[in-house]
């Protein structure tokens, strides 16, 4: 069974060289200036995707750093957290 993608016709407006450099690519590479816009469109999308990151991802760059960085808190830092978080020195 050939299975087809269903396409939403979508309509923009370009700037003069944005357009030239789409005509250009679809000659270069020989394929549809459509299929040029996707392709761009996509891998821009994905880019953008992992250039965003959430709480859970910093989180965890933290911690790593940490460990790199060798850094060691209180021992008893579990048992003494209101301590730590809400007493002046």
């Amino acid at each position: 069974m050939l299975y087809i993608r269903h396409m939403i016709r979508t309509q923009v407006y370009l700037t003069k060289d944005l357009h030239q450099s789409i005509n250009e690519a679809a000659k270069r590479e020989r394929k549809a200036k459509a299929q040029i816009i996707r392709d761009t469109l996509e891998e821009g999308l994905k880019k953008r995707q992992k250039s965003q990151k959430n709480a859970g991802d910093a989180l965890l760059e933290l911690a790593r750093l940490g460990e790199k960085l060798n850094f060691r808190g209180p021992k008893d830092l579990s048992k003494n957290i209101d301590k730590y978080l809400y007493e002046d020195d």
